[in-house]
């Protein structure tokens, strides 16, 4: 009898558990079901013929395939094609019909490869307004950003909402859309899986060694990046740097205290950080890690004379505006070889699209603004940061010998500049 009861409870708890194991097989085969539906429902959003929110046509869509059979055009030297507007922010599209002339006083202008696109999340999370951004591409990687520049316009809402994507390859290759492209979109599901799959393209090469004879197009790439905004001054950086917080409001309200002055540049003195820190949002911030050496100039190791003529001991220990309010710290003018990063108007003359890979790019287009009559003007509290310090041996085995070539170009661009402002009497 006593074996029998014992026999009966090990009975009920062997179904007992029986029951749970089934339990959980059928939950986990509808969680499977239910993750299924998901990664339809996703594949919906970006490939079906209805938009899964409204069930109405992909507008976004239809607008990629239009600026895609386009065809794009070519530059200057028939050696690159260009798809302008790839993706249109919302901000862009309603422009025309909501005005809004405070908030398009400034944009920000930013050019990358492939590999450096994860840098846009941590940039647009400072800056927050509009931003044009110009993606160098080749190869294989053309099928890719096409197909990563849609899928964050779908699953971010501040890349909808702010962000204008350029697209610029060689010019004997052509961009499509990524119809089905399952293998590129398998496991997405919202807007942090996407920035992280482009975070994991991140080692494929570096901006200037791509492979090959691949030129990476940088003034090219700006001068695509500047045409992508209406907006009536421009921050021109590269992706990887992030710009004070507030910046935009300031600036406006800046623009709203003084009388605007023909041909001067706002000049934003660049910093480097330690990969470490955190990237400061204001002045104070920033002074505090300078004093301790976490934060430094920009190229202070590679090329100390390059932003020197900023002079960062006056910019540091100037006594504070009001709290929040921006202004003009002192005025220089130009002098070799400063390459100052800027917030310029529209009217500013384009960058030299002969200038290509490492070298010359940027400091050609400050050397020309400075023979135009241009002066340059530090702000008191603005500033950019460089994530990590950049150092010797970190840049690609042909670097020398494309400083060497652009520093050749440089000099015939200088005698050119003589031609072009034959009235002037500043010289580079």
């Amino acid at each position: 009898m006593h074996f029998s009861k014992k026999c009966s409870v090990f009975k009920v708890v062997l179904s007992a558990l029986l029951i749970v194991a089934l339990l959980q097989l059928i939950y986990l085969s509808f969680l499977s079901k239910l993750h299924g539906k998901q990664q339809r429902y996703r594949y919906t959003e970006l490939f079906g013929k209805r938009n899964a929110y409204q069930g109405e046509k992909n507008t976004r869509k239809e607008r990629l395939k239009y600026s895609l059979s386009s065809g794009g055009i070519f530059d200057n030297s028939g050696q690159y094609r260009i798809y302008k507007n790839l993706i249109k922010s919302d901000y862009s599209t309603n422009q025309k019909s909501v005005v809004d002339a405070r908030s398009n006083r400034i944009a920000l202008a930013t050019h990358t490869s492939i590999n450096n696109l994860y840098h846009l999340d941590s940039l647009l999370e400072r800056w927050q307004n509009p931003l044009s951004v110009a993606i160098f591409v080749h190869g294989q990687d053309v099928k890719f950003a096409t197909a990563f520049v849609y899928a964050l316009s779908i699953f971010c809402p501040n890349v909808q909402e702010l962000v204008d994507f350029h697209l610029v390859c060689h010019s004997g290759e052509t961009a499509s859309f990524p119809e089905k492209d399952r293998e590129q979109f398998a496991g997405l599901e919202d807007c942090r899986g996407v920035f992280a799959k482009l975070e994991s393209h991140r080692n494929k090469y570096q901006n200037y060694a791509i492979g090959g004879n691949i030129s990476y197009p940088n003034n090219l790439l700006r001068n695509v990046a500047r045409g992508g905004t209406e907006a009536a001054y421009i921050l021109v950086i590269d992706i990887d740097m992030v710009p004070s917080a507030d910046l935009h409001q300031q600036f406006a309200g800046m623009l709203d205290r003084r009388e605007p002055v023909p041909d001067e540049v706002f000049v934003l003195p660049a910093f480097e950080i330690r990969h470490t820190r955190k990237i400061p949002a204001s002045k104070s911030e920033l002074v505090q890690l300078y004093q301790v050496g976490e934060v430094r100039p920009f190229y202070e190791e590679l090329c100390p004379r390059c932003q020197a003529p900023t002079n960062y001991s006056l910019w540091v220990n100037l006594n504070g505006p009001v709290p929040g309010q921006l202004d003009v710290a002192y005025t220089l003018n130009w002098v070799d070889p400063w390459e100052p990063f800027y917030i310029g108007p529209r009217a500013v003359p384009l960058y030299d699209e002969s200038f290509r890979q490492y070298g010359f790019n940027r400091i050609s287009q400050a050397c020309e603004l400075h023979v135009g009559g241009y002066k340059f003007s530090v702000l008191s509290s603005a500033f950019l940061v460089h994530r990590g310090f950049k150092v010797m041996g970190d840049f690609h085995k042909h670097k020398d010998e494309e400083n060497r070539r652009n520093r050749l170009l440089f000099r015939s661009f200088k005698e050119g500049l003589k031609t072009k402002y034959p009235a002037s009497n500043r010289r580079c």
